[in-house]
């Protein structure tokens, strides 16, 4: 029987196409590991410390959140040796006087009256640099006319009956979630200046501080939900598991608001929250009533807050570029380079328009970005019919065919970005700050970190600097009114000279 050549040379070719295609595939994917690959086996850092201070900073938080009256700097639970504050450090007494007239018979206690004694409490203090102890003097003095004792009332602090100040905990707070310094590390430093204060306590007054700014957090949400715009984004941190040791992936979510590009006259301000996971619940809670855009990659849990009276879609041109750049870099394909071209030119377009008014830059993307935008569309739709369906770069080219309708809203509405790096920028402390903590310990110690990010960040976004900041809003929060709190926010503080 004569043998079909033809029909064997159709399967060996065919054969051929497919094992290309699963090199090609297989080669992409190892590029891709190889990319996120970030030498985790190298980490020698004391986990078990991170993860008690961790644990005890979102305990500290819980109880602040149900007790009605805090009362301690540390749980019940855990309840380190308060020490004495070394005997070297620097001294500053600070006096408080009685200022009411005397309550026995109402003379001049200024005038009349004698010191029996005085109260004194030390507060260890932190000055960028050096730390100080502040003594908090307090006379008692007695009425030459009726011998009625008065005293000044002890003045608020941040954390009662703590002798921890504000400057002292705004440090520990900015080393710990703005230059990633675990608090056990901080607690070695601090032992090399002779003060001797334990991990938990550190971890202690993080918690409660957390619990006393939140109210701060929550101006810093309501200011970013008033935008016609915000840049939404999560990214994964690991989570505890109780009981086994082990973690689980949950994630922190940034909701950004920056008008500096279209020359918006409100502050920047970074809204940070906390979820074990990535439901889409999570989305429907943080964003529930917003109606304006939202600039987001194509995460499925945004789907069910788009929509006819709710917010409105953006999609991101860099998450398109990526995938593009991912595969020329691995390929060298003269198609994913093409793409990446033409999509150079739409940011060419906005480097001209940036720091415009709206009504310019929607002028100039119709003048120019729309017919580049279309013709990418269009051409990605040619090259898709002249590859293999089943390939990567296929793949990026139905991906950006899918995106690149939900990008067009920025043609129209000067406000809007063309992608969502601001979101993303928002996420680089955390990407930090994860190398160094590894974990969280617990979903309040979770809560506890979100507070302190969206603060930090938010200072920074307006030139802000956090350490003065922190140390002046624990200073006032607990003599602040809720009516006056805008008073408090890192866009209206004024730093003195």
């Amino acid at each position: 029987m004569a043998t079909d050549y033809s029909d064997l040379q159709a399967r060996h070719k065919a054969e051929i196409m497919n094992r290309d295609l699963m090199i090609t595939k297989l080669r992409h994917q190892l590029f891709g590991l190889r990319k996120d690959k970030f030498g985790s086996s190298g980490e020698g850092l004391d986990q078990l410390g991170l993860r008690l201070e961790d644990e005890e900073t979102g305990q500290e938080l819980n109880i602040a959140t149900t007790e009605s009256d805090v009362a301690d700097e540390v749980s019940p639970k855990v309840k380190p040796v308060r020490r004495a504050l070394p005997k070297h450090l620097p001294r500053t007494d600070v006096k408080h006087m009685p200022v009411a007239p005397c309550a026995g018979c109402g003379a001049d206690l200024d005038d009349t009256a004698k010191t029996l004694g005085e109260d004194v409490m030390e507060e260890l203090e932190y000055v960028p640099g050096r730390f100080v102890v502040n003594r908090i003097v307090r006379p008692r003095l007695s009425c030459k006319s009726c011998e009625t004792i008065s005293q000044a009332p002890m003045p608020s602090r941040p954390i009662p009956k703590s002798y921890a100040g504000p400057g002292l905990l705004a440090s520990v707070i900015v080393n710990k979630y703005a230059d990633h310094l675990p608090l056990y590390r901080q607690s070695q430093i601090m032992a090399r200046e002779g003060i001797d204060i334990d991990r938990s306590t550190l971890a202690g007054w993080v918690g409660r501080s957390a619990h006393l700014l939140e109210r701060l957090s929550d101006k810093i949400r309501d200011h970013v939900m008033a935008a016609p715009a915000l840049f939404a984004d999560d990214t994964t941190i690991k989570l505890l598991t109780p009981g086994n040791g082990k973690t689980k992936t949950a994630r922190l979510w940034i909701y950004s608001r920056d008008e500096r590009a279209w020359s918006g006259t409100s502050p920047q301000a970074a809204w940070y929250q906390f979820s074990p996971d990535r439901k889409g619940k999570r989305t429907e809670a943080h964003l529930s009533g917003y109606t304006g855009f939202i600039h987001a990659d194509g995460y499925a849990g945004f789907n069910k807050i788009y929509g006819h009276g709710k917010a409105t879609e953006m999609a991101c041109m860099a998450h398109i570029r990526r995938k593009f750049v991912d595969i020329f870099e691995a390929q060298g394909s003269a198609i994913a380079g093409d793409a990446i071209k033409r999509i150079a030119q739409l940011y060419k377009i906005e480097k001209q328009v940036r720091g415009s008014p709206p009504c310019k830059r929607v002028a100039m993307r119709q003048e120019h970005s729309k017919d580049i935008l279309d013709d990418l569309e269009s051409w990605l739709s040619k090259q898709l019919t002249h590859i293999s369906g089943k390939s990567p770069l296929a793949g990026a080219i139905r991906y950006a065919l899918t995106r690149i309708p939900k990008v067009r809203p920025y043609l129209e509405h000067g406000f809007l970005e063309l992608d969502n790096n601001t979101a993303e920028r928002a996420m680089r402390p955390i990407a930090i700050g994860r190398k160094n903590y590894l974990f969280l310990g617990s979903e309040k110690g979770g809560k506890s970190a979100a507070i302190c990010y969206s603060l930090i960040e938010t200072c920074k976004l307006n030139g802000v600097n956090p350490q003065s900041w922190l140390t002046y809003a624990l200073a006032n929060i607990q003599d602040t009114k809720l009516s006056d709190l805008d008073k408090l926010v890192p866009w209206n503080y004024v730093e003195e000279s």
